[in-house]
């Protein structure tokens, strides 16, 4: 049976805080020190320097008074490397450990500098105590991080192996499904359902605006993560749901990153498209499910039935939820008109990146 790789999270004791925070001030002076680094080398030659360029200039950092693990200072660098690769700037943000704009800790690690033993993770020889809701002794611990969240709570984020547990066979026919993420409703699927989702945030707005003005800066964080972790509940459970109902998931390709630049940003981020595909992704892989995005250009305009583009267009167009094809007469719900046209998108792709057996192809030859 193949194997996939899985994030798990876990949260440590709070005793151990105090140590990771000094822990974490280091990483950040490693850090700017390979971000000043960085930018220097490129003025100079115009070159970026890789992950492994980065270890010869922090070997040695513990005798001079860090106490990070070698692996720990090799890794800094090496996600270093990646993050400016992805932003595609010449310098990164500063890592700042205090003040008003203080950087949440990151320590992150590799694979031979965390072990578990006895109810505890050992972190370069330091016992850290956490609640194991998953049973990490059955399993061998990889590459992770231990992270900060606003409220000061620390999380050991490890990645693991799993088996792929693939769905039993019934004797039924796989069903396909295509999905169009909206504002109005969460979402809607081919199979002609509408998917409406609590917003949390637009729940406890007025509850948090009270909080900000009355400055309770403890009382606004525990609000945001009342709201980030119902989020996230709601999400995994519609997930799950939809991988275990569908042999085949194609959603739309929404950018929802360019959206949250608008005048609807609170509604894009209060839904969470982006936490949702990338759900459904990971879960579809494990399970053994199909799961694709498709270009849902024109996907509300185009008619399912006669594939013409009688639909409303427009800004103009936006407030109309149904609306009659006038080339053949069909009547349409916006949404779940555009995601059957996802449906079909999606089949396309599908076929088209099926392989051709090779007895079938000397068959068909002969």
């Amino acid at each position: 049976m193949s194997l996939t790789t899985r994030v798990l999270r876990f949260r440590l004791k709070d005793k151990h805080a105090k140590l990771l925070r000094v822990l974490a001030r280091e990483v950040n002076f490693v850090w700017n020190y390979c971000n000043e680094l960085s930018h220097m080398v490129w003025q100079r030659e115009q070159r970026f320097l890789s992950g492994y360029d980065f270890h010869p200039f922090t070997r040695g950092a513990g005798k001079a008074g860090l106490h990070l693990h070698s692996q720990t200072l090799q890794a800094i660098g090496e996600e270093y490397a990646v993050r400016r690769k992805q932003a595609g700037k010449t310098r990164l943000r500063w890592r700042a450990s205090g003040g008003p704009r203080r950087s949440l800790g990151w320590i992150p690690f590799k694979a031979s500098a965390i072990r578990y033993r006895n109810g505890q993770v050992f972190f370069a020889g330091t016992p850290l105590s956490l609640w194991d809701s998953y049973g990490l002794s059955r399993y061998e611990l990889g590459a992770g991080n231990f992270s900060e969240d606003a409220r000061g709570r620390w999380y050991l984020n490890v990645t693991i192996k799993v088996e792929k547990t693939p769905k039993p066979a019934t004797g039924e026919v796989e069903r396909f499904v295509g999905i169009d993420p909206g504002l109005k409703d969460f979402a809607a699927t081919s199979d002609a359902q509408v998917i409406t989702l609590d917003r949390h945030y637009r729940k406890l707005e007025t509850v948090l605006a009270k909080a900000q003005r009355a400055r309770k800066k403890a009382r606004v964080r525990a609000l945001h993560a009342k709201i980030k972790n119902s989020r996230k509940d709601q999400l995994h459970k519609l997930s799950t749901a939809l991988v275990q109902q569908y042999g085949a998931i194609f959603i739309g390709n929404v950018n929802a990153s360019a959206l949250a630049r608008t005048r609807m940003a609170k509604s894009v981020l209060d839904a969470g498209w982006s936490l949702f595909r990338t759900m459904l992704q990971y879960k579809s892989d494990c399970a053994g499910v199909w799961f694709d995005e498709v270009d849902e250009k024109y996907s509300t305009q185009t008619c399912s039935c006669c594939n013409r583009r009688t639909g409303p267009k427009g800004r103009e167009g936006l407030g109309i939820r149904e609306w009659a094809c006038f080339e053949c007469g069909a009547y349409h719900h916006r949404d779940i008109n555009a995601a059957v046209n996802i449906l079909a998108a999606g089949r396309r792709r599908l076929a088209v990146g099926i392989p051709v057996l090779p007895a079938l192809s000397a068959a068909a030859e002969g």
